[in-house]
């Protein structure tokens, strides 16, 4: 049942990445704004840090502050106080209000902000952390705009300030400390310390119970930023987080179990294609065939219409981002599709960012040559179609002619010499680029499983060390171009507080692995029945050794691998349909629910 919503209330919702990508979060407030708009309408505005260079794309400025309308008049008001404050629109779907403070312009106030920050709450933090002072300065700006806002027609309405982890913190514990008329919902969508400990702890959900959080933070050297998460979370009248797996994780390193859990959804109207799904799938796949024909078949060929294309994505975590047991369970299926001499062929790309000099010369050069290939053959092409013709609408004989004498030797040797500089004898690159690091973990391990792309080997890996872009010479298309060419997303976390990849996957009609580890797998466990059948693979992880996991994942690929093209294309159409579940039409509701909460706590609810 959807919830009713106090039309009088006004809804300011506080993110660091507000016109502001730097990670998920971006992906969760932008991904929403439809459908809070929706409810909320003029009642509804965002406020972010103001940074012009990545502003300049997503934000329109309002320069007339119109007198009816309290937003714009608490901007104008913290402007007036010597403040950089900007007032707009953020260019998304929905176009909602936003309002953007430049940190930087608090900063003759910085010492004084710190010191109450320690005198009133115990929290110190050091001067020379850029990211922290920009945080500290902030969360004062965000109070001071609410103070300035309570002071407008608002007064009478129940405000509530919706803020979203650690980095606009600080304001909370201001906030209730001068009794201001703001109702603070608090949602941590991961602990800090939780992803440092999970990061360095094999047994980090065994030992959660028992960490000493001071100590860890002080260990880690994050004291400062773990105690804002703990003020903001005991300081906020509604305390929430995005999954149960992050909900225990609150308990044991933040002292506060959430009052409620909001689940990650995301615009599935992006995403739809409807009939065009599997044409999409179709061309975006041969694109993703180019790069495999310039990356491998200048060593050796397979066939390309019995090869499936696996990937993984995302902030390169090698454990918390489950690669390590990625790399185990391919090891694993590709013995077992040998040793059934299968002659399907699966290509796992490992797509992450890591440091790097440059694209490899030699993928680069493969990738250019090819290209001369296919010019050469499409003159041929040209010539013997002319030929051909005028051959066949000339001659009285009815047999086939000798289509060889109808290309010149000039396209003949030009292409013999092509090929010749092409092929080669050298095993195919597994990095695409040269690494600062060119001893990595993924790189490690292949090395050490001799999964080097032998030509006898079923799986074949690339690791591509950036993020694929229209800019990228090597794939030239968009990520979600990538992701509809590609069959199955693998992404089975250790650490996974929610997990957008793999329902970017579904939502683009690409089944996808997760794990009982992550918000999302465990959400889709406890919601979603009949999984496996919708494209939903989730692997055991919680109470299961890594090599049991290990074992179940490589499972689940075999089983993968042995559908056909038939199944494989139902399977897309019935993952694509099951996403309508994570829309955020429907996924909102907990948010309203949530609303309500701390607005019961005043007595101002519907």
């Amino acid at each position: 049942m959807k919830e009713k919503i106090n039309t009088d209330a006004v809804l300011m919702e506080i993110a660091w990445e507000v016109c502001n990508q730097v990670g998920g979060i971006y992906t969760v407030i932008r991904s929403k704004v439809p459908s809070i708009m929706e409810k909320w309408g003029s009642n509804y505005c965002l406020i972010g840090p103001y940074f012009a260079s990545r502003a300049s794309a997503e934000f329109e400025e309002i320069f007339d502050y119109a007198d009816d309308d309290p937003i714009a008049q608490a901007a104008k008001r913290l402007k007036d106080m010597g403040f950089e404050v900007h007032y707009g629109y953020w260019l998304v779907s929905g176009r909602p209000k936003v309002i953007l403070l430049n940190p930087f312009s608090a900063y003759s106030r910085l010492g004084d902000v710190k010191y109450m920050l320690w005198e009133h709450h115990g929290i110190s933090t050091p001067g020379e952390d850029d990211l922290l002072n920009q945080v500290v300065a902030f969360g004062f700006l965000v109070k001071e705009f609410l103070h300035q806002l309570s002071k407008t027609e608002v007064a009478t309405r129940p405000v509530i300030a919706h803020f979203h982890e650690w980095m606009v913190g600080t304001a909370i514990p201001e906030i209730r400390r001068d009794n201001l008329n703001v109702n603070v919902v608090f949602t941590t969508h991961a602990t800090l310390l939780g992803r440092y400990l999970a990061m360095n702890d094999n047994f980090f959900y065994d030992h959660l119970p028992f960490f000493d959080w001071e100590k860890e933070a002080k260990n880690f050297n994050i004291e400062a930023q773990v105690k804002i998460e703990r003020a903001a979370a005991h300081g906020a009248h509604v305390f929430t987080t995005v999954s149960e797996v992050t909900a225990r994780e609150c308990l044991a390193l933040l002292g506060r179990n959430p009052d409620m859990v909001l689940p990650n959804g995301l615009n599935i109207e992006r995403f739809t294609a409807l009939h065009e799904s599997q044409n999409l799938h179709g061309i975006y796949k041969e694109q993703i065939h180019e790069f495999i024909m310039g990356h491998f078949f200048h060593s050796y060929p397979f066939d390309l219409d019995k090869t499936i294309y696996f990937f993984t994505s995302g902030r390169y975590e090698y454990k918390n981002k489950g690669f390590d047991l990625t790399l185990e369970a391919l090891a694993r299926l590709n013995w077992r599709m040998r040793e059934e001499k299968m002659d399907t062929t699966v290509v796992m790309f490992f797509i992450t960012k890591q440091p790097f000099h440059s694209i490899n010369p030699s993928v680069l050069q493969s990738r250019a040559v090819m290209e001369e290939i296919r010019q050469t053959c499409e003159a041929i092409e040209r010539q013997v179609g002319d030929r051909l013709f005028n051959a066949a609408a000339a001659t009285t004989d009815t047999n086939f002619p000798n289509i060889n004498t109808f290309v010149d030797d000039y396209w003949k040797l030009r292409l013999r010499r092509t090929l010749l500089s092409w092929k080669s004898k050298q095993l195919p690159l597994v990095v695409t680029h040269n690494m600062v690091n060119p001893n990595d973990e993924i790189l490690s391990f292949v090395r050490t499983s001799n999964l080097v792309n032998n030509w006898w080997d079923r799986v074949k890996i690339v690791y591509h060390p950036d993020f694929i872009s229209p800019g990228n010479p090597l794939f030239g298309m968009e990520y979600g171009q990538f992701v509809r060419g590609c069959h199955l997303g693998v992404f089975p976390s250790y650490y996974e507080p929610w997990g957008y990849t793999p329902l970017e996957c579904m939502a683009s009609g690409v089944p996808a692995v997760t794990s009982d580890l992550s918000g999302f797998g465990d959400y889709a466990l406890e919601n979603v029945p009949d999984q496996g059948d919708k494209g939903i693979y989730v692997v055991n992880r919680r109470y299961k050794s890594f090599d049991e996991s290990a074992n179940q994942l490589a499972d689940q690929m075999m089983s993968f691998v042995r559908l056909t093209r038939r199944d494989r294309i139902e399977q897309r159409n019935r993952v694509e349909r099951a996403s309508e579940h994570f829309d955020w039409q429907n996924l909102s509701s907990y948010y309203d629910k949530a609303y309500n909460l701390v607005l019961k706590k005043i007595g101002k609810a519907v």
